[in-house]
C-alpha cells in the first residue's frame, strides 16, 4: 500500500509545475470515476459533469444549497412571468445575456454563442449522451434519429426555436416543462462559437450540422480541450494517467476564486483513498460510505455525512437483447447450462426471480451502513411520494424460485444458466449488490452459475450502450430536481437506461410523456403512481435504495457548500 501511495503521489506531482500541491492556494481531489470527454455534448458521468459546472457557465446557476432557487449567471435575470421573461403560457423564455464576459481565451461573450451552445448541444445528440434534456422540451423528441439510425430532425425548426434578439436569447418550447429552467442551469453550458469552428467543430450551420451529428468522442477538439468563461480553465488532462489540472480564472466576471490550482485524480481502491486523505496528499476524497467510521475523528480529517441526494443506487438492469457476438459474458449464449440466449430476461419470470432474489433490507444495512433508504422504484421520495401502497419487491427467495421454476416453460430450473453480472471497478457498493445477487441465486440451485466481474469505467459504458452485458449495476443521480429526470431515463424507450436494456412499454412512454407537461402537481403524483405499477410489474431493474452523500477533507478546507442536483463540488466559494 505505501508503494502505491508513492506512485500516486509522483502522478500528483507531476501535474504541477511548481512542485508540491498541497499549499494555501490548491487543492488536490481524488474520485472514483473517471472522465470520458471533456466535450459538454458528450459526457454524461458524474464525475466529468462534476468538474466541468467549474469551468463552463450557464445561463442561470443554483442558490448555495437550494434544489429550486436560481441566481443570475451569463443571463443577467431569471425568467419568470411576472418579470416579462416568460410568456403567460409557459412556452417561451428570454434571457438577456451579461456584457463584458470574456472566454479563457480572451474573446468575449456574445449571445449568438449562447444560441449556438444550445443548438450544438441538441443536435450533436451524441449516443447515450445528454442532448435530450433539451431536445425533449426545447423540440418535443428525445432523438435527432429514428431507430434506424437516420436524422429526422428539421434543422430549420430548431433555428426558429432558439434565436437572438438583440442582446437576448429566446428559447420557444414545444409546450410548458416545468423542469427547464433547472435543465438551464445545470446543462446549458456555453461555449465559443468561433473557437468551436476553428478548431474543426460544427460551424453552426444547417449545411454542416448533419456531419457532427453523433461523432466519435475523439474526433472531436473538445475532447481534450476546454474554453469557457467559469472559474476556472483547464491546463492538462492527462488521459492515461487518469489526472486533470484546473487553474484559476484571475478573469472571472464574479471576481478570481481564492483557491488557484485543482489537481483531480481518479483512485479506484477505496482504502487508497482513505489513506491519501489521512496523510494529507488529498484535500478532498469521494469515499464509499463503509469507510466513513475509519475516518470519522482522525486528525486533519472533516468527514461531512448524510449530505441529501437526488440519488437511485445501486440498481441492477436486465438486458433484453443481449449482443452475443463475441460476448464470454453469454457462455455458449443458449440454454444448456453453459450460458444464456441473447433473449433470456425477454421471459418475465426471470426478471422477477432475479428481483425476489435480492436482499434489500441486509443490503441497506451491510452495504450502506443505514446511510440511505430503500428505494421502491426510479425516483426518491423527495420528488414524488408513491405512498405506502405501491407494490414493490421484498427479498423472499420461495418466490424467486417460484419464478425460476416457470422461465423459459420449465427450462431454467431444468437446465440451469452461466452469466456474468457486470459492475463498475471502483464501485464498491455496486459489486456488492451484485456478489449479494450471485450468492442469493446460486443457493437456490446448483445449475445456477453467476461470475460477478468488475471493468473499468470506460470499457463499462462502451459495453452498456452495445448491449454486451446481460446484467449490469449501476445508478442514477439527478439532472435536475424533478421525478420526470427519474422516470424518462429508467423507462421511457428513448430514456439513457430503458434504451440501453433495449425496454420498449408503450402505455409507459406515453404517461412519462404527460407526467412532464402535467401543471397539476397531484395529477402529476396520480400519473407517477401509475408508472410505478407499469415498473413493478415489468420487473426491468432492481431498485436497491437512496443513498445519502459523503464527502471528506481536510479541515483546513473550507467554504463547501453541497448541492444535491451537482454531481460533483462547485469549488469556486472554497478556500484553506
Amino acid at each position: 500500500m505505501k508503494k502505491t501511495i508513492t506512485v500516486l503521489l509522483g502522478c500528483i506531482v507531476c501535474l504541477c509545475a511548481c512542485g508540491k500541491p498541497q499549499t494555501q492556494d490548491s487543492l488536490v481531489v481524488a474520485h472514483a470515476g473517471e472522465m470520458q470527454s471533456l466535450d459538454p455534448v458528450f459526457s454524461y458521468d458524474g464525475v466529468t459533469q462534476g468538474m466541468m459546472l467549474n469551468v463552463y457557465d450557464t445561463l442561470l446557476k443554483f442558490d448555495g444549497s437550494s434544489m429550486t432557487h436560481l441566481l443570475p449567471s451569463l443571463s443577467t435575470q431569471v425568467p419568470t412571468v411576472q418579470n416579462g421573461l416568460i410568456s403567460q403560457d409557459g412556452t417561451t423564455y428570454t434571457f438577456p445575456i451579461r456584457p463584458g464576459v470574456r472566454f479563457h481565451d480572451g474573446t468575449e461573450l456574445t449571445p449568438e454563442d449562447v444560441r449556438y451552445s444550445l443548438l450544438r448541444f441538441m443536435l450533436s445528440d451524441i449516443s447515450g449522451g445528454p442532448s435530450s434534456l433539451l431536445l425533449e422540451p426545447v423540440l418535443g423528441i428525445t432523438s435527432t434519429r429514428n431507430e434506424k439510425g437516420e436524422i429526422v430532425v428539421d434543422f430549420k425548426e430548431a433555428a426558429r426555436a432558439v434565436q437572438v434578439q438583440g442582446d437576448k436569447v429566446v428559447v420557444k418550447l414545444k409546450k410548458p416543462f416545468a423542469p427547464f429552467l433547472s435543465i438551464v442551469a445545470r446543462w446549458g453550458y456555453v461555449v465559443p462559437k468561433a473557437w468551436v469552428a476553428q478548431h474543426g467543430g460544427w460551424d453552426g450551420t444547417e449545411a454542416t450540422w448533419k456531419q457532427f451529428n453523433n461523432f466519435e468522442k475523439q474526433s472531436s477538439y473538445l475532447f481534450d480541450h476546454m474554453n469557457g468563461t467559469g472559474p476556472f480553465k483547464l491546463v492538462r488532462w492527462d488521459v492515461s494517467a487518469r489526472r486533470l489540472h484546473l487553474a484559476a480564472n484571475e478573469e472571472y466576471f464574479a471576481g478570481a476564486p481564492r483557491i488557484k490550482n485543482i489537481h483531480m485524480m481518479t483512485v479506484t481502491e477505496p482504502s487508497t483513498l482513505r489513506l491519501l486523505l489521512e496523510g494529507g496528499e488529498a484535500d478532498i476524497v469521494e469515499i464509499p460510505s463503509q469507510y466513513v467510521d475509519q475516518l470519522r475523528g482522525k486528525p486533519g480529517v472533516a468527514v461531512y455525512d448524510n449530505l441529501p441526494r437526488l440519488r437511485t443506487d445501486p440498481v441492477i438492469f436486465f438486458t433484453l437483447d443481449i449482443n452475443a457476438k463475441g460476448n464470454p459474458d453469454v457462455g455458449s449464449a443458449r440454454l444448456d447450462g453453459k450460458g444464456i440466449p441473447p433473449n433470456f430476461f425477454a421471459d418475465e419470470d426471470v426478471r422477477k426471480g432475479f428481483s425476489y432474489a435480492f436482499d434489500y433490507e441486509a443490503f441497506l444495512k451491510q452495504a450502506l451502513l443505514g446511510r440511505a433508504t430503500r428505494a421502491y422504484g426510479p425516483a426518491p421520495k423527495e420528488l414524488v411520494d408513491y405512498g405506502p401502497e405501491m407494490p414493490h419487491y421484498e427479498f423472499d427467495l420461495k418466490k424467486a424460485e417460484e419464478h425460476f421454476k416457470k422461465a423459459w416453460g420449465g427450462q431454467v430450473w431444468d437446465k440451469g444458466f452461466t452469466l456474468t453480472i457486470t459492475y463498475n471497478t471502483g464501485g464498491v457498493p455496486r459489486q456488492m449488490a451484485a456478489e449479494m445477487l450471485k450468492r442469493n441465486i446460486e443457493s437456490l440451485n446448483p445449475k445456477f452459475k453467476i461470475e460477478v466481474r468488475g471493468v473499468m469505467w470506460a470499457s463499462f459504458l462502451e459495453k452498456t450502450t452495445a448491449r454486451q452485458m446481460p446484467v449490469w449495476v449501476r445508478g442514477w443521480v439527478a439532472d435536475y430536481a424533478d421525478a420526470h429526470n427519474f422516470y424518462f431515463a429508467f423507462m421511457h424507450s428513448d430514456g439513457r437506461y430503458a434504451f440501453s436494456q433495449g425496454y420498449k412499454n408503450h402505455k409507459a412512454d406515453e404517461l412519462v410523456r404527460r407526467a412532464v407537461t402535467e401543471t397539476d402537481p397531484a395529477r402529476r403524483v396520480q400519473l407517477y403512481r401509475r408508472l410505478q405499477k407499469i415498473a413493478y410489474q415489468d420487473a426491468m431493474q432492481i431498485y436497491t435504495v437512496h443513498p445519502t452523500g459523503l464527502w471528506a477533507m481536510r479541515e483546513e478546507v473550507k467554504g463547501f457548500v453541497d448541492n444535491p442536483v451537482y454531481m460533483g463540488i462547485y469549488f469556486y466559494p472554497m478556500y484553506k
